[in-house]
This record gives structure tokens, C-alpha cells and sequence, in this order.
């Protein structure tokens, strides 16, 4: 698809994306950094995403799912993919034949990975969960506690000990002090299996719980991993949508579905060719009269800022766009989505999400440009 004919165009900047995993290694301490890569390199795309961050010196990957695993494995062949949802009934072999790891949270799937590692006459790698408080997944922690007298560990090789934080992007919440003595404890009673507890935000975390192995996401592609603070990382992601038509609107006159938004008085209307079909919330819609300060939708348009006008659709969103500079209003014309102040964290705030769910989202209609390398 060429530029010209993209509705959307989504910037994803390889070396911000490189630059901000150095930027994590540095900060754990010696540990290991690994790279979370889940949900299509949260929206970065997984095949450009994995090679760039391998290139700057990644070597272990996490991913949700086996599809994923199988795209991450294919991006780069020499390094260790973890998939994070655990083992599935009957699923081992997939893993075996195609050298990654499943993360084992519960005994029943601890007790097939062994049983299929007797049948291979193979000592396998997996991770071990063990639960310090999510109550999502994992071993209980008095489950993990006696897991070194277990007699399957002897089947297969426990190359990784995890658990995950409930809310490290709240430094002072009780839970983080409280996680970390729980998790240091199982550590202690499985000695010699490298451990891994920090994700984005735990690596910035007082207690610096770095342990072996530290697992980024978020962080590495642009997010705020310190809410509340300046985001100590790069911006990789930049959405810019097109304008397909200008309108005026008079006074008392309705932008989009249902009539929710309201001229008060002359208005200037860009429709922008994104919708919630390319993964841009409906939730950042902006009822109401115009000039009424909404903390919703919002565009740059030469630079100014835009509210939103009224629902965003499937396909469209538009925008009041009566303040921005002429020679910014043409058919055609590029509007930033995300990108300036508008970064993934201030546009999930303002559509009543966060900014995971912002990129995550981020749809395959859009004509993905990526720039830079791992440099």
C-alpha cells in the first residue's frame, strides 16, 4: 500500500525501540534482559520488532501464545522464547519440535511436560510460575515451596523461576514489598534455578528486584513505566490519520451517530479515514456541544490541538478542526493520533483505557513504516 493511498499510516521507529532495551539493561543491574513481545510486539509487529531487538543484544523473548512463539522463534532462531499462558492439554510435542519453552503454572501441566520429557528420554527446559499475588496464574506459593521435592523436576530442566507484580507501576504500593520477600523465599528453597520477577516497572522499583532475569514490555515501546513521573523512555510509535473530507457545520447542527455532539455555534469538521476498526477506541468519542473542555479524543493538525467531534465509527472519526492552521486543512492532509504530546499513555487516558491497550490495538490496515535499526 503505498503512503498516498493509506488511510492511516502507523511510524514505528526501530532504533527508539533498540535504544530503550539498552536503556532497560542498564538499569537492571547485571541481570538479564529479556524483551516481552506479546499481542504482535504490543502492535510494533512481531517480524520487525524481534530481529531489531536481537540485534541489540536480546537473547530471551516471552510471548502469550504458540503462535506467537512460532513467529518470534522464526524472527530469531538463536535465542529462547518463552510462551507465557502455560501448556495446554497435548501441546508438548509442539514445543519440543520447535525448540520453545512453555512457562508451567500448575501441576497438571507440570506432570504432562514430565511425562512427555520420559518419552523423549529428554531433559526439556520450562519455566516455573509460581502465583505471589496476581491469582491469575502459577503455583501457590506453598506449591512452589515444595516443589524441589517433587520427583518430576527431575525429568525436565527448570531453566527459569517467575512470578509476577500486581502494581510495580505504583511504587509505593504495600503488595511490591510484600511480592518480593514471598518470591525471594521460593528462590531460596529451589537454589540454582535463575529467577525472574521484574517487568517494566519493577525494574524501576527502590528494591531493585532484578534478580536473574528482568522480562520489559511496555516500557520498550514507548509507555511510561513510572506513572506519575517523566516517562524515562523513547517514543516508538506514531499514528497519523488522513484527512478524507471538510465540512462546515452551523450552529445546532450534529456530528455523527446518534447526533452526541452539537455545534454551539460555526464549525470546521475534518473526517479522518481511522475508526475503531483499525484499533482506535470508540471510547474516545467526544459527545457534547462544541467548546466544552472534554477529556476525550484529540488530534495535532499542523501542530494544534483538535478535540474530537461526536462518536468515533467503524471506519471514520472527525475532528474540529476550526483553530488549525489553513495550510493544514486539505484533502489528504496527515492528522497525528498518536505521536508529540499525544503519546499511548495520554491517548489511553483520554479514551478511559491505558496505553497497553492503545497499542496492542493498533489494527493491519494501517501502512506500517518502520525507520531506523538497532544502532
Amino acid at each position: 500500500m503505498p503512503e498516498e493511498a493509506a488511510g492511516g499510516i502507523l511510524r514505528i521507529d526501530l532504533t527508539a525501540l533498540a535504544s530503550n532495551w539498552r536503556s532497560l539493561r542498564d538499569r537492571a543491574g547485571g541481570a538479564e534482559t529479556a524483551a516481552v513481545v506479546k499481542a504482535n510486539a504490543y502492535g510494533t509487529g512481531i517480524e520487525e520488532a524481534v530481529p531489531a531487538l536481537a540485534a541489540a543484544g536480546c537473547r530471551t523473548f516471552f510471548v502469550a501464545h504458540p503462535g506467537e512463539a512460532l513467529r518470534a522463534r522464526n524472527a530469531a532462531p538463536r535465542t529462547t522464547v518463552y510462551v507465557l499462558n502455560g501448556l495446554l492439554p497435548g501441546s508438548a510435542g509442539f514445543y519440543a519440535a520447535h525448540d520453545v519453552r512453555p512457562v508451567l503454572g500448575s501441576w497438571p501441566e507440570i506432570e504432562e511436560w514430565a511425562a512427555f520429557c520420559r518419552s523423549q528420554g529428554r531433559r526439556l527446559e520450562a519455566a516455573i510460575h509460581v502465583d505471589t499475588g496476581m491469582n491469575r496464574l502459577g503455583l501457590t506459593v506453598g506449591e512452589g515451596l515444595a516443589l524441589a521435592a517433587r520427583p518430576e523436576l527431575k525429568d525436565f530442566t527448570p531453566a527459569l523461576l517467575m512470578s509476577h507484580f500486581v502494581g510495580a507501576e505504583e511504587r509505593d504500593n504495600p503488595l511490591n514489598a510484600r511480592q518480593i520477600e514471598t518470591f525471594a523465599a521460593v528462590r531460596n528453597a529451589l537454589p540454582g534455578i535463575p529467577a525472574s520477577l521484574a517487568n517494566s516497572s519493577g525494574i524501576f522499583l527502590p528494591q531493585k528486584p532484578h534478580f536473574d532475569l528482568v522480562r520489559p514490555g511496555y516500557a520498550l515501546y514507548g509507555g511510561n513505566p513510572t506513572p506519575g513521573a517523566e516517562n524515562p523512555m523513547r517514543a516508538v510509535v506514531g499514528l497519523e490519520g488522513r484527512i478524507v473530507q471538510l465540512r462546515w457545520v452551523e450552529t445546532g447542527d450534529t456530528v455523527g451517530y446518534n447526533g452526541r455532539w452539537i455545534a454551539g455555534e460555526r464549525r470546521r469538521i475534518a473526517t479522518v479515514s481511522v475508526g475503531y476498526a483499525d484499533g482506535y477506541p470508540r471510547s474516545a468519542s467526544a459527545p457534547g456541544r462544541s467548546g466544552e473542555a472534554l477529556a476525550t479524543g484529540m488530534a495535532l493538525v499542523g501542530g494544534h490541538p483538535c478535540p474530537f467531534a461526536g462518536t468515533v465509527s467503524m471506519d471514520l472519526l472527525a475532528v474540529d478542526v476550526t483553530g488549525a492552521p489553513e495550510g493544514a486543512l486539505a484533502r489528504g492532509e496527515p492528522v497525528t493520533l498518536i505521536g508529540g504530546p499525544l503519546t499511548v499513555d495520554e491517548v489511553g487516558r483520554r479514551a478511559g483505557t491505558i496505553g497497553y491497550e492503545i497499542l496492542t490495538g493498533l489494527g493491519d490496515r494501517y501502512r506500517r513504516v518502520y525507520t531506523g535499526s538497532a544502532r
